[in-house]
């Protein structure tokens, strides 16, 4: 039994996997280069058992707020809680409660697969008969690799055995930053397979991906962060209604010249003679209305389509800085 588990055995569970309170960093200046302020006054809440995103452009934070939490980075200020447990005052157990899968290919070339996660077991703890070795080689799909050297793997494998290193200890949260960059599909579809199998059973995932589709299909909640500060921090299913637009193209039975007068209130595109596009807001027209004025318009429906706002366009709304904004104004 890990010490996470043993210590949470004879505590009640936390309502929260993750909990940052006003959590700031930054970065001394170095030589020219002035002082950075890489996290201003984080506050994100994680539930327990929830598949988290957390989703920002290149040097917005992410990692910055990762590595504080695998005790990598000091804080400046704030707080930060894993399980419970102040990641200062608490530092052992915080540490014993998350596992974390980094950017970085950082393996030893010379060691095994298997070798590999017998020592970070034994780094935590873990006593021999309670090791899942072989169990995590097989889910990340290095079983046969056991006992191959790690300087011999390919890139995609070399990131699942990152996968497998983090889950030695059987962490209640496990970070995954970045896992599938460099993995081809299969073996994603596989890695995704089993994260999704350990968040079913309890384990709580915070994810950072560029794969936004990935971000959109898997997590439940989603926060986006920018420039070191927290834009949007929501159930996925709000934050994706936050644009409030959808698109409807229709094909009609005959050629059109022009938008005929019934449609002109919804201001479709003629695209070709015979495809009109609707743009509108779901929260103030109802696709019936749209329907009901192209019959009043003597036109039949011989096909139509919808497209629903997407995780992409709420990143790149919250997301898109101005050339004011670039200016520092």
């Amino acid at each position: 039994m890990s010490a996470a588990t043993q210590r949470s055995s004879v505590s009640s569970l936390p309502d929260y996997a993750v909990e940052t309170r006003l959590l700031s960093k930054t970065y001394g200046a170095r030589g020219r280069q002035p002082a950075k302020l890489a996290l201003d006054s984080v506050s994100l809440a994680v539930p327990r058992g929830s598949f988290f995103g957390l989703l920002g452009p290149n040097g917005a934070g992410k990692s910055t707020l990762i590595n504080i939490l695998a005790g990598l980075v000091v804080k400046s200020s704030g707080s930060a809680r894993i399980w419970g447990y102040d990641t200062v005052t608490d530092e052992r157990w915080a540490r014993a409660a998350i596992g974390v899968v980094p950017q970085e290919l950082n393996l030893d070339p010379f060691f095994t697969p298997r070798e590999m996660l017998e020592v970070q077991a034994g780094l935590y703890g873990v006593p021999a008969h309670e090791r899942r070795t072989d169990e995590i080689l097989e889910a990340v799909g290095l079983a046969d690799k056991a006992h191959a050297y790690a300087r011999t793997l390919s890139g995609g494998m070399r990131r699942r055995l990152l996968v497998a290193k983090a889950m030695v200890h059987t962490p209640p949260v496990l970070v995954l930053d970045e896992p599938t960059a460099g993995v081809d599909i299969e073996l994603r579809q596989q890695l995704w397979t089993y994260v999704k199998s350990l968040n079913a059973a309890g384990t709580t995932i915070l994810l950072t991906t560029h794969y936004l589709e990935e971000a959109e299909e898997l997590c439940d909640r989603i926060a986006i962060i920018d420039r070191g500060r927290v834009v949007a921090n929501e159930e996925k299913k709000t934050l994706l209604r936050r644009l409030d637009s959808k698109t409807l193209t229709v094909l009609v039975d005959h050629d059109l010249t022009a938008v005929p007068a019934e449609l002109a209130p919804f201001g479709p595109e003629l695209r070709d003679r015979r495809r009109l596009t609707f743009r509108y807001k779901p929260s103030r027209v109802q696709v019936g209305a749209i329907l009901a004025a192209l019959e009043a318009a003597r036109l039949s429906v011989v096909d139509l389509s919808t497209e629903e706002t997407d995780l992409e366009d709420i990143f790149l709304q919250l997301t898109r800085h101005t050339p004011d904004d670039a200016a520092g104004r």
